[in-house]
């Protein structure tokens, strides 16, 4: 009997720029703001060093750092209330 080998845990990936641009491309759910939507998704799924990135992609392709959603928030509310977000809001807080 052959013993299959455990696939190797990958943690922390590193990102490339195709991959962080990828969220420049996200469809929001119907009524959702398009931007607010892709820095929302991408702050949930990047280390800090490529969130920075891709707040540099988005605002070259015109995104809005201060888009809100359907209840006035913006990102950097939603992030001010984590304990580890500072690194994200000094991202985009750079670039407004």
């Amino acid at each position: 009997m052959s013993s299959k080998k455990d696939k190797e845990k990958v943690i922390d990936p590193v990102w490339g720029e195709e991959r962080i641009r990828e969220f420049l491309e996200l469809l929001p759910p119907t009524g959702e703001n398009p931007d607010h939507h892709k820095l929302l998704k991408a702050y949930q799924s990047m280390r800090a060093e490529d969130f920075d990135d891709f707040i540099q992609y988005f605002t070259e392709a015109g995104g809005d750092l201060t888009a809100k959603d359907n209840l006035g928030k913006t990102v950097s509310d939603t992030i001010s209330l984590h304990r580890y977000g500072q690194p994200y809001i000094d991202s985009i807080n750079k670039r407004i």
